[in-house]
């Protein structure tokens, strides 16, 4: 998720209630989130959206239960009838803690798009999170986890376990590659579940790409070919590491990313009336 610019920390937020629905908190003075959720909006289409808001609903469900899912499911609808048909946005969902848990809005701009390409630091600690499974409570550790990477020349920072298992980066998923195969961390490591690596799941099925699921350690990821795949950007290969020693390796990159990036990219959808609801199976 991207860092919000001091231009976007003026939008006031769009606090919902049942009665009121979405109306302008220019007074808002949020405390830290405990589940958000973001996606792009490009001239109305959005990928994966009812992902997201199911992603979404699991996490509050987890993480703040006092918020009943059909309040949820009401904030959500709300949402989506808000969604603009023209311009490049990146809004973020937000739900609080407290005595009258709260949900918001944030309708931020759209970043302009980065570089194809990512450079990626491996920090000298293992992953601080301590929800790593839900968007939202370890945002302030995430944030600061990337100002380090900026400093070391870097784009986004890993992660990884005590053991050395590579789990994600700080605002990305990731996959690699082995031979013709698409390799994704093994199910049960504690990650955050991806929409657009679902999307890139999917699209490895329709071209009949062998998908692997496994464990791979940190000495060897770098040696793989390795991209990074969030909401905002969509895949982008890594073209380099950056050591804990600040040390720089170059990355192994091949043509074939170009194609699924493109791919990835143009698998939208429009906003329709029920899309926070799972698509119909044909």
């Amino acid at each position: 998720m991207a860092v919000p610019s001091l231009d976007e920390r003026s939008i006031p937020r769009l606090a919902w209630s049942e009665r009121s629905g979405l109306t302008s908190a220019p007074e808002w003075r949020p405390d830290e989130p405990a589940v958000v959720d973001s996606w792009l909006v490009a001239e109305g289409r959005v990928r994966g959206l009812p992902m997201h808001g199911r992603r979404f609903l699991r996490a509050c469900a987890e993480t703040v239960p006092e918020l009943p899912p059909a309040t949820v499911q009401c904030f959500l609808d709300a949402v989506r009838r808000w969604l603009p048909a023209h311009g490049r946005w990146f809004p973020r969902i937000e739900a609080y803690r407290g005595p009258e848990p709260r949900l918001a809005l944030w309708p931020r701009p759209a970043p302009e798009p980065g570089a194809g390409e990512v450079t990626l630091w491996i920090p000298p600690d293992p992953d601080p999170r301590l929800w790593p499974t839900v968007k939202g409570p370890d945002l302030r550790v995430l944030a600061g986890l990337r100002k380090r990477a900026e400093a070391a020349g870097a784009d986004d920072a890993l992660l990884y376990d005590g053991g050395g298992t590579i789990l994600e980066t700080a605002h990305s998923a990731l996959v690699w590659w082995r031979g013709d195969e698409l390799c994704v961390p093994e199910a049960g490591l504690p990650v955050l579940p991806s929409v657009t690596r679902a999307h890139l799941e999917r699209l490895a099925g329709c071209w009949r790409c062998p998908v692997r699921s496994e464990r791979v350690d940190l000495a060897e990821l770098p040696g793989l070919e390795t991209w990074t795949l969030n909401a905002l950007h969509g895949l982008r290969p890594v073209r380099a590491w950056v050591g804990a020693d600040g040390r720089s390796r170059a990355a192994r990159v091949s043509p074939r990313a170009a194609d699924w990036r493109r791919a990835v990219r143009h698998r939208a959808v429009l906003p329709a009336c029920n899309l926070w609801e799972p698509p119909c199976a044909h």
